[in-house]
């Protein structure tokens, strides 16, 4: 399984088990909107470093796990 589809299931599956919708979690990845959210999760975006340590500070784990 590549990075991208990495990401996408973790981040899916790490913001599912805090009950939020993709709109939350953009949010509180410093205001991305909604449909970013949805297309990393559905792989049709590769989100930049940036994006990604914004996304597993708000969700509360490390790069590195949000990536493996």
């Amino acid at each position: 399984m590549d990075v991208g589809h990495r990401l996408a299931r973790n981040m899916k599956a790490l913001r599912k088990a805090k009950g939020w919708s993709q709109e939350e979690l953009g949010d509180r990845a410093a205001g991305m909107h909604r449909t970013y959210i949805s297309q990393l999760e559905r792989v049709i975006k590769t989100p930049s470093i940036i994006a990604v340590d914004r996304i597993a500070l708000a969700l509360g784990v490390s790069n590195g796990e949000l990536l493996d």
